[in-house]
């Protein structure tokens, strides 16, 4: 009971519920284990007292809780005619994140964080629709290999100006883990904070028409040319490796070009606007070139930020430090250069940036802020009905007693960096702002606990920094969801994601739902990286696929029926609603009937997976693989599995014929003070 107590007190569950009727008690083990995280021994009877004992008179003598949040010019929860606010009185502040400090009746003073935050996150200005695309696959014949931030900015131009897209969505594009191989899962990256230069368009630097070292880039360019058709014509997987290898010589050249007196001025703006967390990162990235992507490798005093081995090495290496900041720099404003062709080409959204939810333990956001991660922890997922051992995503949790007490710091910071540039930004896992399930180290998932955060103060957080961006917010919400996540984040206006398949009339028919039953607040799509492409669903090849890799858990025979009669509940319901009325087996008309289904839906998004536009079969991820399956490493491609370049992708008539379905929409409003097409 004390233990409960005291777990309690730090948000740590000691229960959950994985469905209806059903309570699991977690190990004390575990709960013991997740508080020393938090910094709270509970390791004998007699330390746990202690912690109790410690965390009930401080509550006792707290006035105010950690953080207070004021939605728009609404009254601020928490003070009573006790307590007098000191200076500005608290109703006047305006939007922001404030010390407010006050004293009590009896003299004692306190303070704590106030969010002053708008009502919610901005909307989308109309009914929009647009391109869900993993970058690193789509690739144009001026791609090294993989998809780059050129390409992104052609295809957000084409599709603005020509189908009246609204938005294009990416996955993740953060800095991953350098090394060989690099961990190709976008989800899994180096820093969160900061972009990853292998996007980079070299031929888009402006330095790179004054290089002096022709030959040698004449040379890289002859490289990534045979690298491109390994993969457009050889139907070799995507080498990020290799594509970064020729993509950092060429970058090396580039940096030694002297910056005109106009760029060197907007390159030291940016480095003064980075500040303390570009030089971090940059430190990392350049430790990390000689003594190896582990930093609890590196010489002890290197493990440190903060000192005097790290402050000496920053200087030592100072030129390769100026090389990161710069390749920070470069990605930026080819960033910057995206969404400003997204707008231009009358997109009211335009760039819809994807926010992974963690950092690797050993990138540069761990060792950077250290202090805000708990050690020896990772997140994942509790078992459910289609995993009965649970997940570990090997991504070390944020403590959530550090955010509060630093003001939520490291969080806003994260989001003010990913938002620069977006038009829209989703969460992945956006429940973790509510409760992540926390498993210690060298234990399986299924020993595992919630850990709760403060979700009024997450979502203030999110609200505010999306309403100074000016930008939508999207949040993932499939799976296993907390009662009233939903609710309060529809409350709060972040859109949810609704996948047609899983739309089902679950509390009462079980039926496909109804288009007009969906909800308003969500990006409506066919399907996600995650899950199979919709041709691959209609075929049945989904099934064969997870067959040959033996993750079926069930007889083959058995899922294939399933599979079938899902396929076929879904196109009976689609031919009733006079989507399907005279293309019976027709795969193209049965894709363009689905997505057509989707735009009868009262969605304020609605989403076209790019590879099902071309008919393209194969998952980009399949969960529950690692080597078995080449996840994050295909190019998009066409039915019979060639790859397409983003030239070919265009000029598709299977994908124009899709589109046509979206023309019923209306006409695109454009956002204001975007150039006429």
């Amino acid at each position: 009971m004390a233990l409960a107590r005291l777990a309690a007190r730090h948000g740590v569950a000691t229960s959950y519920s994985p469905s209806a009727g059903v309570t699991v008690e977690v190990p004390d083990a575990t709960v013991v284990a997740v508080l020393a995280a938090l910094g709270v021994d509970a390791s004998t009877p007699a330390a746990l007292r202690r912690a109790l004992a410690a965390a009930e008179a401080a509550e006792a003598e707290r006035l105010l809780p950690p953080t207070l949040v004021r939605w728009g010019d609404g009254p601020v929860p928490g003070l009573c005619d006790e307590l007098t606010v000191i200076g500005t009185p608290a109703d006047q502040l305006p939007l922001g994140v404030h010390q407010l400090e006050v004293r009590h009746r009896d003299g004692r003073t306190a303070t704590a964080t106030l969010i002053v935050a708008p009502h919610g996150v901005p909307q989308p200005p109309s009914r929009t629709h647009g391109f869900l695309v993993q970058l690193y696959s789509l690739l144009s014949t001026r791609s090294w290999g993989m998809g780059d931030l050129g390409d992104l900015a052609e295809l957000a131009s084409w599709s603005g100006r020509t189908l009246g897209s609204g938005f294009v969505q990416v996955n993740p594009l953060h800095a991953a883990v350098p090394g060989a191989p690099t961990d190709p899962s976008p989800y899994r990256p180096s820093s969160r904070r900061f972009p990853d230069p292998v996007h980079l368009r070299i031929e888009d630097i402006p330095e790179y028409a004054y290089a002096t070292e022709r030959a040698g880039l004449d040379g890289l360019t002859v490289r990534a040319a045979a690298l491109r058709q390994r993969v457009l014509v050889k139907g070799e997987l995507i080498d990020r490796d290799a594509v970064w290898e020729l993509k950092r010589e060429a970058l090396d050249i580039l940096h030694r070009v002297p910056l005109a007196p106009g760029r060197r001025a907007a390159y030291c703006d940016f480095l003064a606007g980075q500040g303390q967390a570009l030089e971090d990162h940059a430190t990392w990235c350049a430790l990390a070139e000689r003594y190896g992507p582990h930093w609890r490798r590196w010489p002890e005093g290197l493990r440190d930020p903060r000192s005097g081995a790290t402050a000496r090495a920053r200087r030592e290496l100072i030129d390769r430090v100026d090389f990161h900041t710069w390749l920070a720099w470069l990605t930026d404003t080819q960033l910057a250069a995206a969404q400003r062709a997204a707008r231009e080409a009358g997109m009211p959204v335009g760039l819809v940036h994807d926010l992974a939810v963690g950092a690797h333990p050993e990138g540069a956001d761990a060792w950077a802020q250290q202090d805000a991660y708990a050690p020896g922890m990772s997140i994942g997922a509790p078992p459910d009905a289609f995993n009965a051992r649970g997940q570990d995503w090997g991504l070390p949790p944020w403590r959530p007693d550090v955010l509060a007490a630093g003001g939520y710091a490291p969080y806003r910071g994260l989001l003010q960096g990913l938002l620069r540039h977006a038009g829209a930004l989703r969460i992945d896992h956006v429940m973790g702002l509510f409760r992540l399930w926390w498993v210690p180290e060298g234990h399986p998932p299924t020993d595992g606990t919630y850990v709760h955060y403060d979700a009024e103060a997450m979502l203030a957080v999110l609200a505010l920094e999306a309403h100074r961006a000016g930008a939508v917010v999207i949040g993932e919400d499939l799976g296993t969801v907390e009662p009233g996540v939903r609710e309060a984040l529809a409350e709060r206006g972040v859109l949810g994601t609704s996948v047609l398949w899983f739309e089902r009339d679950w509390t009462g028919t079980g039926r496909p739902l109804p288009p007009e039953s969906w909800r308003s607040g969500c990006v409506a799509t066919a399907t996600t990286h995650d899950l199979p492409s919709t041709a691959a669903r209609l075929t049945g090849e989904h099934v064969q696929l997870r067959h040959r890799l033996g993750l079926l858990a069930t007889p083959l025979a058995q899922e294939q029926h399933a599979a079938r009669a899902e396929v076929a509940e879904w196109l009976g319901y689609l031919e009733r609603l006079g989507l399907l009325p005279d293309a019976p087996g027709d795969e193209e008309a049965e894709i363009r009937a689905i997505y057509g289904f989707l735009l009868r839906t009262p969605a304020r998004m609605v989403g076209v997976w790019l590879p099902d536009a071309v008919g393209d079969r194969r998952p980009q991820n399949l969960p529950g693989t690692w080597d078995e399956y080449p996840n994050w490493r295909l190019p998009v491609a066409g039915p019979d599995g060639q790859p397409l370049t983003l030239e070919a992708i265009v000029g598709s008539p299977r994908l124009h014929a899709l589109m046509r379905v979206f023309s019923a929409v209306g006409p695109r409003t454009a956002p204001p003070g975007a150039r006429p097409s």
